[in-house]
């Protein structure tokens, strides 16, 4: 059955059906699970529809489960490649290149990525310069990249296994996945340049695969992640110190500024990469910190700004005693005692000559 299937997706893809090669690759991946050329194939499919980082996920396991299939690794530098990754995709390729030697194609694009990547090498100071000279860029400035995915009327994916959120700081960006008693011989993940790839394979439970691409790029080699008894934490390095207006990529975002780049005056020379360690002036960030915490506010912006700051600087076990103290009393209890809140449920306290009432749907 998975045979016929896959002979039938091959003639859809002939015939320039893209959509229904995928759906029926799909059905002989359910089928056969355990094949990795339908997974390669299947890549080729999302390519042709720009499903980029679907093509990579694929692409990936179709390695994972034969290494020495070289057209895996031209898939997954292929949709790499259009997705600006030049450094993933040059890895794929020359690995590749060693499974097919007589393949040309291997070496033509090997050096279109190294052209690629010089080009970002060159381009990287003059972006940092105005990055640090201006606060903003209009619409009209940021050129339209290439081989944009034409929109297409999409289907609303169904609700994830496991909820996911993240928060940041200036160097990394940490990712939660809230997965409870997953073995870590069960997790995978997988950085590349722009990409977060992330599959749980647990016995008794449904896969779980979660990829996207990136809001902006990390430095693969410095990620890790540890899997906790109640989650997955994944904290990606930030290859720039700027602010993530999301976790996910969008053409809709307008450019990120750099951190403090309010606090640059124009007159100061613009700092370029450097293997040296950076000199952080740890004088001034105190002083702007305190500014922003002397800064005058009233009524409920005050109260929110309290919470705020005691929620930012609270260890793990604080954070958690204040979410749930507060969720389970339908906000009227606030509490930073875990060893008390987490030993049982939170009863709602009203306010003087009021009372709870439960809502009724």
């Amino acid at each position: 059955m998975a045979s016929d299937l896959e002979t039938k997706a091959k003639e859809a893809f002939i015939d320039d059906h893209f959509e229904l090669a995928l759906d029926l690759y799909s059905q002989a991946i359910q089928l056969n699970p355990k094949n990795a050329e339908l997974y390669a194939d299947r890549a080729q499919a999302n390519i042709k529809l720009n499903n980029l980082t679907e093509a990579v996920a694929d692409a990936n396991k179709a390695i994972e489960l034969d290494p020495s299939m070289s057209k895996a690794y031209l898939r997954k530098a292929t949709a790499c490649m259009k997705l600006e990754e030049y450094q993933t995709a040059k890895a794929a390729l020359e690995t590749g290149a060693t499974l097919a030697p007589g393949e040309l194609r291997f070496s033509k694009l090997i050096k279109e990525c190294e052209e690629r990547i010089a080009e970002e090498t060159d381009e990287l100071p003059k972006q940092m310069l105005k990055e640090v000279t201006t606060n903003s860029v209009s619409a009209k400035e940021v050129e339209p990249v290439k081989d944009a995915p034409v929109p297409m009327a999409v289907v609303a994916p169904p609700k994830p296994i496991y909820r996911h959120e993240f928060y940041q700081k200036p160097g990394e960006v940490v990712v939660t996945v809230f997965a409870k008693g997953i073995p870590r011989e069960c997790v995978k993940v997988d950085y590349g340049e722009q990409i977060l790839s992330l599959s749980i394979e647990a016995p008794g439970k449904d896969a779980y695969h979660f990829q996207l691409r990136l809001f902006r790029k990390i430095i693969p080699e410095k990620c890790r992640y540890d899997v906790l008894s109640t989650k997955i934490e994944i904290r990606l390095a930030k290859a720039e110190p700027i602010h993530w207006a999301s976790l996910e990529f969008s053409r809709e975002v307008v450019v990120p500024q750099r951190v403090n780049v309010s606090s640059v005056s124009a007159n100061q020379s613009p700092v370029y990469p450097s293997s040296k360690p950076k000199r952080v002036d740890w004088d001034k960030i105190e002083a702007q910190v305190k500014e922003e915490k002397d800064e005058k506010l009233d009524g409920d912006a005050a109260l929110n700004k309290f919470f705020r700051d005691i929620y930012q600087d609270a260890d793990e076990d604080t954070r958690r005693a204040m979410q749930k103290s507060f969720v389970e009393s339908n906000g009227t209890v606030l509490s930073t005692n875990w060893k008390e809140v987490g030993a049982k449920k939170v009863e709602g306290s009203p306010p003087d000559g009021m009372e709870v009432k439960k809502w009724e749907y």
